[in-house]
């Protein structure tokens, strides 16, 4: 694979790149992609690759050795062989995926096929590339890779936030958030509920102020933006 491709706009910072995880890291909001391929050169060439472009790398051997790594809590994407002794590529991207550590991956392999291929991509492949590859491709997959884990994680951090403050609402305020988010009025969820008009108006104007909402419109949207099990949670 040769190395022939310019700087791309956004990663022009100095690369920190290793081949071995460890606890040093400089910036947590810096990019970082995850090289997992049984082959030594094919991952020293990635890596001189991934550094003229300003990314950060952290290579393993197997995917056993990905899955027995701590790793640093940066933005990015993998880079997958499909076929590797002991678990393939395939197989990482289904552990990932039960730990619920959706990461994105870019399958790179010199022995795919098309079943393979559209298995893969079901799954949430961002591409499934062939070796060899040109690097503007793979460099294009990657981007688009690190892309989806920014804007996943911002949507992680967010509905963090809205689980922890949903957390402070009492079973009875979670069920007028309910009925109010479905779109009945107070006496309507009074006469649900069997309780008072008062009470109803006293647990939402607890509802928006915990939840720190101005609107009901903002108050459907966290509604529908909360994990069915939480909004399951919803008994007195």
């Amino acid at each position: 694979m040769s190395v022939s491709y310019h700087v791309s706009e956004g990663y022009e910072s100095r690369v920190v790149n290793r081949s071995q995880p460890t606890g040093n890291w400089v910036d947590a909001d810096r990019p970082l992609v995850i090289l997992v391929d049984d082959e030594a050169n094919l991952r020293e060439a990635l890596q001189e690759l991934m550094h003229s472009v300003g990314i950060d790398t952290i290579s393993f051997a197997s995917t056993r050795d990905l899955l027995d790594a701590e790793l640093p809590d940066q933005p990015g994407c993998l880079v997958v062989d499909v076929r590797m002794p002991g678990l393939s590529g395939l197989d990482l991207q289904h552990r990932l995926a039960e730990s619920g550590n959706a990461k994105p991956i870019v399958f790179l392999t010199a022995h795919g096929d098309i079943p393979m291929s559209v298995q893969a991509m079901k799954a949430g492949a961002v591409d499934f590339l062939t070796k060899p590859v040109r690097d503007q491709t793979l460099l294009d997959a990657i981007a688009a890779g690190i892309e989806i884990d920014i804007q996943q994680r911002a949507h992680s951090r967010i509905l963090k936030g809205y689980l922890s403050k949903f957390a402070l609402l009492t079973p009875r305020e979670r069920q007028v958030m309910r009925e109010a988010a479905t779109g009945r009025l107070n006496k309507q969820i009074a006469f649900h509920l069997g309780i008072s008009d008062i009470t109803v108006k006293l647990h939402r104007s607890n509802v928006m102020r915990k939840m720190q909402l101005t609107s009901v419109g903002e108050l459907v949207r966290v509604w529908e933006a909360l994990p069915a099990k939480a909004r399951n949670i919803v008994e007195v």
